[in-house]
């Protein structure tokens, strides 16, 4: 189990179930909800915010925020 803020540039993982009260409910109307895939596209010059990629929006998050959201990490393929 992981968190958006461990996640590397490109890496991607689905967000696991939490509590209601743990997230902004800005984030929640974005689409981080349970289920979803979450991808981190970028990292700021100082490390906070991160960027990331929910059901194709790209939001900017608080790396304190990103510690609350817990993940299954998504193994990419590579071909042979």
């Amino acid at each position: 189990m992981a968190t958006v803020a461990e996640l590397k540039r490109g890496q991607k993982g689905i967000i696991r179930e939490f509590a209601d009260d743990v997230l902004p409910i800005k984030l929640l109307e974005l689409g981080c909800l349970p289920g979803n895939e979450i991808e981190l596209v970028q990292i700021a010059p100082l490390n906070d915010p991160i960027y990331v990629n929910v059901n194709g929006c790209h939001l900017a998050i608080r790396r304190e925020t990103a510690q609350l959201i817990e993940l299954d990490l998504i193994q990419e393929q590579t071909a042979l």
